[in-house]
């Protein structure tokens, strides 16, 4: 409940417009000050809030200058959001604005964080862009001003965090289990264990940033791909005790006890295999000395009954996380009768990293396993 609290907070601030006033005045000040840096060009006037005559749009600054002599029009969209979806919609705005009132006109996107996405989607469509991070592109008679900055505003990078929490991890692993399903808000609350509210702040920074869209039947994924890596960017191992143990069983003596080991483990408690473990199940890669695990209290116990674990004074070969996440344990598989494996995507995640080992066999149960854009 304190989770979503936080989140709902995080969130309704979020949602709050920026400072109308005082951003467009900042938006007008940051373009005329890149402008001021271009020697052959000057402006000529700067006007904002313009109306055309017949009052079907408003346009929020329209910049008239002289790029060696010669006029120029920019036409510039403001938004507090600049979140792929929004920006399209600026985009298309901007056309509109430039068809009706000179073809020869240059589009701006203006905001206070523009994402490498949405900087993308300018570029593709010929349009400029200004973030008050330091962002930029200009592309216009004669002028060429390209700036980037690499690193997100705390605002951004929060955010993203919220996204990826525990709580919304529940809802992200359900929608890449099959990204074409369609799903209900309730419904997704209900399976994913969390509540509705929670489901409903996760749906609008999907669709914001174009990983999901939704229509009659549901939300769905429309670039599974892209959520992936940016969950993989800002992926930091469940928090959890990390416990090491020994055990005399080994190889194939050990991989035929597993399915009794975790079917009792999962009727008294929680127990399954994780990481370099979950992986040699579902997409082998390299053989490893060490079983990785993930347990409750009571799946622990029965682990180390059932595979008699001892202290690692002989050299660990057993490491069990006691995780403090159950949504992990929603989220499981069987790729086997009774071996119960984390998904492919939490397998994913983990091996990522794990080294650079893990990343290899990351990467090769990503091929194997999580090709979506295939099916």
């Amino acid at each position: 409940m304190l989770d979503y609290f936080h989140w709902y907070g995080y969130f309704q601030q979020m949602l709050k417009p920026y400072p109308t006033v005082k951003f467009e005045k900042e938006a007008a000040h940051r373009l005329q000050a890149v402008l001021a840096e271009v020697p052959f060009l000057s402006v000529v006037a700067v006007k904002q809030n313009v109306i055309d005559p017949d009052h079907r749009w408003e346009l929020d600054l329209l910049v008239e200058v002289k790029s060696n002599g010669r006029p120029q029009k920019i036409v510039c969209e403001f938004k507090s959001n600049g979140q792929p979806r929004i920006v399209r919609a600026a985009i298309d705005q901007l056309r509109h604005y430039v068809k009706s009132l000179d073809k020869g006109a240059y589009g701006v996107v203006i905001a206070p964080y523009l994402s490498p996405a949405a900087q993308g989607l300018c570029r593709e469509e010929n349009i400029g862009f200004l973030d008050f991070e330091g962002n930029c592109r200009l592309v216009f008679g004669g002028v060429f001003i390209e700036r980037a900055v690499p690193l997100k505003p705390a605002t951004e990078r929060r955010e993203i965090k919220s996204i990826f929490a525990p709580k919304s991890a529940q809802i992200l692993r359900l929608l890449l289990r099959d990204p074409k399903r369609a799903w209900k808000v309730a419904e997704l609350a209900e399976q994913a264990n969390v509540s509705l509210g929670h489901v409903s702040n996760v749906r609008h920074a999907l669709i914001d940033r174009e990983w999901a869209s939704t229509d009659r039947e549901g939300l769905s994924l429309i670039r599974p791909d892209a959520l992936l890596d940016s969950w993989r960017a800002v992926y930091e191992k469940p928090p959890g005790q990390q416990l090491l143990f020994y055990t005399t069983s080994h190889g194939s003596a050990l991989q035929q006890r597993l399915p009794n080991v975790l079917e009792e483990a999962s009727r008294k408690g929680e127990a399954m295999l994780a990481s370099f473990s979950a992986a040699q199940w579902l997409a082998p890669y390299a053989r490893i000395s060490t079983n990785y695990f993930y347990a409750d209290e009571k799946g622990l116990s029965v682990l180390k009954e059932r595979l008699d674990l001892s202290s690692p004074a002989r050299g660990e070969n057993v490491s069990v996380l006691q995780v403090e996440d159950e949504g992990l344990f929603r989220d499981s598989i069987e790729p086997a009768p009774y071996v119960r494996c984390t998904s492919p995507v939490q397998t994913y995640l983990d091996l990522y990293v794990a080294g650079e080992r893990g990343r290899e066999a990351a990467e090769h149960l990503r091929e194997e396993k999580l090709q979506w854009q295939k099916k």
